[in-house]
């Protein structure tokens, strides 16, 4: 029901309970146009309504939102992102809106936005045949997107904060066996990344990680290491990025088992090779696991690479990432405690681990079934 008073313009209250007000501003093209304004309150829109209208009264012409998905977007990733995203996120967020919500959304106008729109996204994307997911990471970034838009007053509510994004159904991690592993390595051991598939099977590092270790995070001795970068491929065209590591628990000192040393002495002899050989070619990085000439390696080779390997040693196929869960169910069968599996994976809290391995770790689960059997069953816990 439209709510006017003389010089206010047009004032409407919504069903959501948020107060909206129109009127026609003089434009920089000297014409006339529709500008929207939004508030908590009546009073709050009257008076950037009363605002907007004394502007034109004196001739002086007033910005009229024309943004759309796409051309916010664009102002979002050049201007917002850059301030609170690090730059592998910012790269994947706008991979994300060009692949699937832009071809969606993007010519709608960013105040004409409904909730309906975005489920219309969520079936669009779906059909495409990708995951939950990926739905899921799509809804997500149009609706940090649209939080901004809130704030700055584009928009008078984020529609997508008001619909709920898929549901994902938990898929249960089957990690390598000890045995599937070990044939794994065996099989490899002549690879150009037989040292980073051990680091990975025996520290639970994670890609960017292990992409991103220095020799300068490895003590002299060659038995400690400390994580406290990652490496990610930042979009097309920019190369490798090299930053902080993805959470402040992420940031850990790990010993090193006997075999991972030896997997290092052997990369750095290998990595002095291929100094020598490159010459003046050679890039010094500092980074432990690098190219022939000393450069940052392309994850999607080394995601190619693991692929043929697999193939090579026949054994079942995983994802990269599934050496990380490897690792973990490993260390729980043989009892290691769940609270020193997330140290070592660099969990931000325990539910993370609880929830993802408590399904793997059978022999823990009977340790402590058994240590219930002998305490009830020793003299002390029996009558005197």
């Amino acid at each position: 029901m439209s709510q006017r008073a003389n010089g206010e313009g047009s004032i409407y209250k919504r069903d959501d309970g948020q107060w909206t007000g129109a009127a026609y501003v003089l434009a920089a093209n000297g014409a006339r146009k529709r500008r929207t304004v939004y508030g908590h309150t009546k009073a709050q829109v009257a008076a950037k309504l009363r605002d907007l209208i004394t502007q034109t009264d004196s001739g002086v012409p007033t910005a009229v939102s024309g943004w759309t998905v796409k051309t916010y977007s664009e102002h979002w990733l050049t201007h917002v992102a850059p301030n609170v995203l690090r730059p592998t996120t910012r790269a994947n967020y706008e991979w994300v809106l060009q692949k699937h919500v832009l071809p969606s959304l993007g010519t709608k106008k960013l105040e004409q936005l409904t909730p309906q729109h975005v489920r219309e996204m969520h079936t669009n994307i779906a059909r495409t045949g990708v995951s939950a997911h990926t739905v899921r990471l799509a809804h997500a970034v149009l609706r940090s997107i649209l939080a901004e838009a809130a704030r700055e007053q584009h928009i008078g509510r984020n529609v997508a904060a008001l619909v709920r994004a898929p549901k994902i159904e938990h898929q249960e991690v089957e990690p390598w066996t000890a045995e599937e592993a070990s044939t794994f390595m065996e099989s490899s051991r002549d690879s150009q990344f037989a040292e980073l598939y051990v680091l990975a099977l025996t520290l639970g590092l994670r890609r960017g990680e292990l992409l991103g270790l220095r020799w300068a995070d490895i003590n002299a001795e060659r038995t400690q290491l400390r994580i406290r970068q990652t490496a990610h491929r930042a979009g097309t065209g920019r190369g490798i990025s090299i930053g902080p590591t993805k959470t402040a628990r992420s940031r850990r000192t790990l010993p090193l088992p006997a075999r991972t040393i030896a997997a290092l002495r052997t990369r750095a002899a290998n990595q002095l090779s291929d100094q020598r050989a490159a010459g003046d070619d050679w890039v010094d990085s500092g980074l432990v696991f690098t190219t022939r000439t000393g450069t940052p390696i392309e994850p999607s080779n080394l995601r190619r690479s693991f692929d043929k390997e697999i193939a090579t040693a026949n054994v079942r196929r995983i994802r990269f990432h599934d050496m990380r869960h490897t690792c973990a169910s490993l260390l729980l069968a043989q009892g290691v405690q769940m609270r020193t599996v997330m140290e070592i994976l660099g969990h931000a809290n325990m539910s993370i681990t609880s929830d993802i391995y408590s399904h793997v770790a059978p022999t823990t689960l009977r340790n402590a079934s058994d240590a219930m059997n002998a305490a009830l069953d020793s003299p002390a816990a029996g009558p005197e």
